[in-house]
């Protein structure tokens, strides 16, 4: 089993940008020495008071160059948002820089914001998901290729640099809607899983949906699952529950708020974002640790991780240690350090 690092690359409230950037630095570094086996980098545009990780290849190319061994994750590149070609160039880079550590994680998000700034309509999200993600595997696969679709023509292009990973680096695609899981499942991809806006009693339903569109697809064998998920350990039970509190729910009110400003968006409106918006907005911190983070004690910790990897079945585990970008630093090493040196030995 893979242990990874999930990071917002934070940058709460009176945090200078480049404060910011020195802190997550740091902890990306912890993560290897302390003998994780990836980081993961999300994407996030105009969240001011939240992250400053809008450019995780440039990130990622960072880390390369500071890191030996540790695997380097995008979690997850929202493909909608940027130019295939452009894209394509910059992960074969990132994968040479790597000597073949990376691996891309991809999405269409959940929150319209990103594609307002952008002026990029959601309701094209899937569309524009589904075909930039074909060109991507065309131009690191074919010596020359040429693409008509919807939003992008291309004739007789020959993309440099091809990936160091052959054919290319890992594609994980992520999942967040009920109907997504038996896409990816269909189209033969490992999932990348996440527990923000659903509960984990829904998704055990959910990655069965997956499971269907593998087998209905004929693809061999089983599919790969890889699940992010809110992690604190302390060294008793009140302080992993009573440390990352306040941060936590932060974080879930204002995830709330960021799906209400989304039900006016059709796209939105049939996803449920509604319904989410409602339910996140109203949840307790008890139902918070229910059914979407796993805090506590290093034992508690790795008792409920078991229970968990028997009901779902995932491969990779990335551990997200700050939930709402405000647990301090130390804290984080911290925890950090008890996961490295008390959990992952009893679940490696």
């Amino acid at each position: 089993m893979e242990f990874g690092l999930f990071t917002e690359f934070h940058c709460p409230p009176g945090t200078s940008e480049a404060a910011a950037f020195e802190e997550s630095m740091a902890q990306m570094l912890a993560a290897e020495a302390l003998g994780f086996d990836a980081v993961w980098l999300a994407e996030l545009h105009f969240q001011k008071d939240r992250s400053v990780l809008a450019s995780p290849l440039a990130v990622a190319a960072a880390i390369a160059s500071r890191t030996q061994r540790v695997k380097i994750g995008i979690a997850v590149q929202v493909l909608p948002l940027s130019h295939p070609l452009r894209l394509a160039e910059d992960v074969a880079t990132v994968d040479h820089l790597s000597r073949g550590r990376l691996e891309f994680g991809v999405g269409r998000s959940g929150l319209p914001g990103h594609y307002q700034g952008f002026n990029i309509p959601y309701a094209e999200s899937r569309a524009r998901f589904l075909e930039t993600l074909d060109i991507l595997v065309k131009a690191w696969t074919q010596e020359r290729f040429s693409h008509d679709g919807t939003y992008f023509q291309f004739r007789d292009v020959c993309l440099v640099p091809k990936p160091y990973q052959k054919p290319h680096p890992p594609i994980r695609i992520a999942a967040t809607t009920e109907e997504t899981y038996a896409l990816v499942g269909r189209r033969g991809f490992p999932v990348f899983v996440a527990p923000r806006t659903i509960a984990l009693t829904d998704l055990e339903r959910f990655i069965q949906g997956y499971h269907a569109g593998w087998a209905a697809a004929k693809h061999p064998g089983p599919g790969d699952i890889a699940i992010s998920l809110p992690v604190y350990v302390a060294e008793t039970t009140r302080r992993a529950r009573d440390e990352p509190e306040a941060s936590t729910m932060r974080f879930f009110r204002t995830l709330s708020r960021a799906l209400q400003t989304a039900t006016g968006t059709p796209a939105q409106t049939v996803e449920g974002a509604d319904r989410r918006a409602k339910r996140l907005g109203e949840i307790s911190y008890d139902e918070v640790l229910a059914e979407h983070a796993i805090y506590g004690s290093p034992e508690a910790v790795v008792d409920r991780l078991l229970e968990l990897r028997e009901a779902f079945g995932f491969s990779s585990l990335s551990a997200w240690m700050n939930p709402g970008g405000q647990i301090p630093h130390e804290r984080v090493l911290n925890s950090m350090r008890l996961f490295a040196d008390q959990v992952i030995p009893r679940l490696g």
